[in-house]
């Protein structure tokens, strides 16, 4: 039995890229200003910025749940909700923090192919029971970039949500876990998919691409920057060392890391889906864009590659439905290893 034990369960399995470690490294040496009033926080800060072609005000966190319920309890009254796919990663995979954070404010889910919102879906979510006292209030739009399943919005689809979301009087949120991985396959640039489209707020993941413990919140519109400022004390998430998240952020922009990183894992997802397309046993759910992968498999193949020491989500779903992730350390061999395992499992099955 092969001990190879190469693992697709998701991008956050990954390593600390190197640059970002050195990064780190550099900040260590000396004594620095805490709670993020040293120097190489008001860089990140400013790095960003310029990233995003814009004067954002950026809040570093340790985690996407962190960044993503700081972000919607600012753009969220209690009594509001905020409305995103079903599929979406607040929804499914926050345990309910969302809530937590807003005491009491709820998440309302529409329909959508792809697991993108449907702009029709949305036309209904932000006039549902508007004034009735009786009914959370429809306050703010979230939608998860790259989606769960791997798909992408458009910078058109986003303009479209945008518009509505913003002739309505609402707030836009962008979950950005895998905010690179979308920017490098749709080959546009970061304003151009966030606050030109109308976000308001965005939750920029590094963790999965890179970094060791460092998100970011960045806040597109600077009146809400204050509030925020609070919001990230009360939750336990403004770090008195700071600079390290800070540092890790430098490490992940300087050079373009980020964008390479995410390439890396989108051409290994690629390499993978046209390897596993040609099985016959197998079919690829969706249209995926990013480094996420649905497919179909026989339980068989399942258990055999399980038995080999592979691991990867197989029972969240429907029987039969896996998942396969792939991250910026993915390297060729590791695909190339995987598919020749899937085609054995496949073989084996055939034979008996």
């Amino acid at each position: 039995m092969s001990t190879y034990n190469t693992a697709f369960t998701s991008d956050n399995i990954a390593g600390v890229s190197p640059q970002v470690l050195e990064a780190m490294a550099r900040c260590n040496n000396g004594q620095a200003d805490p709670y993020g009033r040293d120097e190489c926080s008001k860089q990140a800060e400013q790095m960003l910025s310029d990233v995003f072609e814009k004067d954002v005000s950026v809040f570093f966190v340790t985690t996407g749940t962190a960044a993503n319920c700081l972000s919607l309890s600012a753009l969220t009254p209690p009594w509001g909700a905020v409305l995103c796919h079903h599929d979406g990663h607040i929804n499914h995979d926050e345990c309910g923090a969302p809530e937590f954070f807003n005491s009491g404010a709820r998440v309302l889910t529409l329909d959508g192919a792809d697991s993108k919102i449907d702009p029709e879906a949305l036309k209904w979510g932000v006039r549902h029971r508007v004034g009735d006292m009786h009914s959370s209030q429809p306050a703010s739009v979230s939608l998860t970039q790259a989606t769960e399943t791997g798909t992408i919005y458009s910078v058109d689809e986003i303009l479209r949500i945008g518009a509505i979301t913003k002739n309505s009087g609402l707030r836009m949120h962008m979950d950005g876990a895998r905010f690179a991985n979308a920017l490098v396959a749709l080959g546009c640039s970061p304003a151009e998919m966030t606050w030109r489209c109308g976000v308001d707020m965005l939750s920029f993941g590094a963790t999965k691409n890179g970094t060791m413990s460092a998100e970011a919140i960045i806040v597109f519109d600077k009146t809400l920057a204050h509030e925020m400022a609070f919001r990230v004390k009360r939750s336990g998430q403004l770090g008195s060392k700071m600079r390290f998240m800070a540092a890790q952020m430098l490490g992940y922009l300087e050079n373009d890391l980020w964008l390479k990183n995410a390439r890396q894992a989108n051409a290994m997802a690629a390499m993978l889906k046209n390897g596993l397309e040609k099985i016959s046993q197998i079919s690829i759910i969706g249209s995926p864009q990013a480094n996420i992968i649905f497919c179909n498999m026989p339980q068989y193949c399942i258990d055999r590659l399980l038995e080999q020491g592979f691991s990867f989500y197989h029972d969240r779903w429907e029987p039969g439905v896996v998942r396969f992730v792939t991250s910026f350390a993915t390297t060729e061999q590791d695909i190339q290893h995987f598919l020749s395992a899937v085609h054995q499992a496949a073989s084996f099955a055939k034979a008996v």
